[in-house]
């Protein structure tokens, strides 16, 4: 059962202020956790994208203002149709997040005409473990719930000791940390083929979080697989600031994502 609210978005546009709605949809009937938070543009138009955000939280939580919520707020601003994911925590399952992730890409996909949006430019957004679920959605999802285009901000990539982020990995795998089947399919640069989407990552040079090569292991498979790609490494930032006011470089962080989009036809 779906409810519909209206939210009342502050912020100086060329027409004024912002009234943005918002859709909240559950993803199973049986189920209150998993949600799908739907922000439609203002100005609707036919055939629009549509961007799947994951917050981050290591799989233990849910960042869900700062990398969910406040994102979709802008990406709808840009004229897509921008749905938080609010999955549920794996707690050692690791199917639980790619499973939510698949069923919102499912939802978007369903609700395409009624919404007015093209089904074939559908992506997905994600930041630290968050990206990590996009990237996955990205690399071992089913074909048709692959998204048509990536942004992940700061990402959990890699599951390989020295690399990874301890607790993302632990939260995901659980009783099975140290399989070594599961470790490699969800170290994620080894899962890119021919059929992951053109993606830009944004990362810190100084994050001590989520080592920096993450991010790099991945643009550098991306490229060997001839996967339009754009690697951002700001000078200084840290982890986590997703739409923080304090992150330096977070109007160009901005502005680097919308000409990317442009550039890719994804937005007009």
């Amino acid at each position: 059962m779906k409810k519909l609210v209206l939210l009342l978005v502050a912020g100086l546009l060329a027409g004024g202020i912002s009234a943005q709605q918002m859709e909240e949809l559950k993803l199973y009937p049986d189920n209150e956790d998993a949600t799908l938070y739907v922000y439609h543009p203002e100005k609707e138009a036919d055939k629009m994208p549509a961007i799947l955000i994951c917050p981050g939280g290591g799989y233990a939580g849910l960042a869900i203002d700062n990398e969910g919520h406040n994102m979709a707020k802008w990406y709808a601003e840009k004229g897509l149709v921008a749905a938080v994911l609010k999955y549920r925590l794996p707690q050692g399952n690791h199917t639980i997040p790619l499973s939510d992730a698949e069923k919102g890409m499912e939802i978007l996909k369903e609700h395409a005409e009624a919404w007015h949006v093209n089904a074939e430019c559908i992506g997905v957004a994600g930041s630290s473990a968050g990206g990590h679920l996009a990237a996955s959605l990205s690399t071992l999802a089913a074909d048709e719930n692959r998204p048509a285009f990536a942004v992940l901000y700061y990402p959990v990539i890699s599951f390989e000791n020295m690399i990874t982020h301890g607790g993302s990995k632990e939260n995901l795998l659980g009783k099975d940390v140290q399989n070594k089947e599961l470790v490699k399919r969800y170290t994620l640069q080894e899962q890119v083929d021919e059929k992951t989407p053109p993606t830009i990552l944004l990362l810190s040079d100084d994050d001590t979080v989520v080592p920096v090569e993450n991010s790099l292991l991945y643009y550098e498979a991306l490229h060997q697989h001839k996967i339009p790609a754009a690697l951002y490494l700001f000078p200084n930032g840290g982890h986590g600031w997703g739409t923080q006011d304090y992150f330096l470089y977070k109007k160009e962080a901005k502005e680097l994502i919308y000409l990317w989009l442009k550039h890719n036809g994804i937005i007009k």
